[in-house]
C-alpha cells in the first residue's frame, strides 16, 4: 500500500520539476564566452583581451560573493546582467545583452514568497557566475 501512495506522489514531483525550461549550468558558461568573456576574459577576473580598451575595469566576476561576506546576491547579480541597475550603477562600458531576455521563461522565487517568470538564459548565466565563485558563497539570498 505505501508503494501505491509514494510512487503517483514521485511521478507529481517530478513532473513539476521539470514542467519549467531547463536551465543549464553548460548553457550559462557558453553564454559567459559569447557575451562576457571578451572583457571579464575566459576566468571571469576580469582580464578580457577588450579590458585594456574600457573606461571602467571589467570587475573580477570571481569575487562578487566575497565582497558581500560571501553572500551570493541572484537578483543582484541579474539586474547588473540585464542593465536594470546601469543607471544606479555607473558601468559605462557594460552592454546590456537583450538576447539573454529572449527565449524561454522560468518561474523564479523572489524570495518574498512573489514567483515570477524571468528569462531562462538570464538565471543560466547567474548561475554559472555563482559556479566560479572563490570562495564559494556562504550565504544566498534572491
Amino acid at each position: 500500500m505505501r508503494k501505491l501512495l509514494f510512487s503517483p506522489l514521485v511521478f507529481v514531483l517530478g513532473w513539476a520539476c521539470q514542467s519549467s525550461a531547463d536551465v543549464s549550468f553548460d548553457e550559462g558558461k557558453v553564454l559567459f564566452s559569447d557575451y562576457c568573456s571578451k572583457c571579464h576574459g575566459d576566468d571571469a577576473k576580469g582580464g578580457g583581451q577588450a579590458a585594456a580598451h574600457l573606461k571602467t575595469e571589467p570587475a573580477d566576476l570571481t569575487r562578487i560573493a566575497a565582497r558581500r561576506d560571501g553572500i551570493w546576491p541572484m537578483l543582484e547579480v541579474m539586474s547588473i546582467i540585464d542593465g536594470y541597475t546601469k543607471s544606479t550603477n555607473p558601468r559605462e562600458d557594460m552592454p546590456v545583452v537583450s538576447e539573454l531576455s529572449e527565449g524561454p521563461m522560468v518561474e523564479f522565487d523572489t524570495g518574498n514568497g512573489l514567483v515570477t517568470p524571468i528569462p531562462a538564459r538570464l538565471i543560466a548565466l547567474a548561475r554559472y557566475l555563482e559556479s566560479v565563485q572563490s570562495p564559494k558563497p556562504k550565504r544566498y539570498v534572491p
